[in-house]
């Protein structure tokens, strides 16, 4: 909005100049992203305590010790999420650029589901919220509606195209196929970040690696020039996503201060299902589906470990992992919570470099 409204002035005044540049508004959201979650950050967990007297219901089939060290402990923390990025992207994105409405939509309208599976949740005093199937219809129609807004601003040579890593000049024509492709990347980030978020701190920190990531990603693909040199595919426009990737990382930073362990409060799937659905919107815009799989390789594995120990012990009655997700095998062979976390960021930022790397390996 700033941009819309103080960059016309440019001229009048030299300094509003500024904000013609992406890097400055996105440098802005990260601190207006932060600033915010500084801000509100006190108030709302206080206010989530209050209503929420118990906390977060704890699984009865979770690790024992969940049952002690988070007893208590108030969840739908994800508002500060929401607060931040949507408030720092409105701000300082430009507001007519269509890609940055639609993974807002996508944003804002899974942390509405997840906001109601957690009220659910906490007013019902168990760990069944809103049922999976309203949930997934929920989430299909968000993602297929910010799909077809991609598709519509996108050039008719990449609309329907899926790209690949490593390879220049490849593209898949999928047709209608698109859509589906949209929506498995959409539905399938959201909730491999929900799986993912199990333990304190676990999973904001690799959505911030990710989120980093993408908004460098967005940046190039949504600028001709480094485009053309990196051979990347250009999408014109997508670079405003840069900007909101750049909220998404201050309002993860102010959220882990109080989310750090032992945590103050939780993301719930307020926020799980919000990032993970923005981060899969973001890669489908950028083109970059299958980068995605690669820098979110974390959830990926969590997603697989639970695939996996559920399909084993159906058709053998045996279990792969001792719990799944894969951090809660860890916690059963004894790894302190802290040993987990930060071993699973460091395969994060490893899977972040990874991931870069394909920007330039053609």
């Amino acid at each position: 909005m700033l941009h819309n409204l103080l960059y016309p002035l440019a001229d009048e005044f030299q300094l509003f100049n500024l904000f013609r540049y992406l890097t400055f508004r996105t440098g802005g959201a990260i601190m207006t992203a932060l600033i915010i979650n500084f801000l509100v950050g006190p108030p709302v967990i206080r206010w989530l305590k209050a209503k929420q007297n118990e906390g977060q219901p704890i699984r009865d089939d979770g690790p024992e010790g969940h049952l002690i060290t988070k007893q208590g402990t108030p969840t739908m923390g994800g508002v500060l999420i929401l607060i931040g990025v949507t408030v720092a992207t409105i701000l300082w994105a430009d507001v007519t650029n269509p890609f940055v409405w639609a993974v807002l939509l996508v944003t804002v309208g899974y942390g509405g589901l997840g906001f109601t599976d957690d009220y659910l949740k906490v007013t019902r005093r168990n760990h069944r919220g809103l049922p999976g199937r309203l949930k997934l219809l929920g989430q299909t129609v968000l993602a297929l509606v910010a799909a077809w807004l991609i598709v519509q601003n996108t050039p008719g040579d990449l609309a329907t195209h899926l790209a690949f890593p490593f390879f220049k000049d490849v593209l898949l024509n999928l047709g209608w196929g698109f859509f589906l492709l949209a929506l498995l990347v959409t539905v399938g980030a959201s909730n491999a970040v929900n799986l993912t978020d199990g333990l304190d701190g676990l999973a904001i920190v690799p959505v911030m690696i990710a989120a980093g990531v993408f908004g460098f990603i967005a940046y190039l693909v949504g600028n001709a020039v480094f485009a053309d040199y990196l051979q990347l595919h250009h999408v014109p426009g997508t670079g405003e996503l840069a900007v909101f990737c750049g909220a998404l990382l201050g309002a993860g930073l102010g959220f882990l201060w109080y989310n750090a362990p032992p945590a103050m409060v939780f993301m719930g799937d307020t926020g799980s299902l919000a990032m993970g659905g923005a981060l899969g919107a973001i890669s489908v815009a950028t083109r970059h589906e299958l980068v995605l799989a690669i820098v979110g390789g974390l959830f990926v594995l969590e997603t697989v470990s639970v695939m996996a120990q559920v399909a084993s012990y159906r058709l053998t009655g045996r279990r792969i992992f001792r719990m799944a997700p894969l951090h809660h095998h860890f916690e059963q062979k004894g790894w302190p919570e802290s040993t987990i976390v930060i071993r699973f960021w460091i395969i994060a930022f490893i899977l972040a470099l990874i991931g870069l790397s394909t920007l330039k390996l053609r």
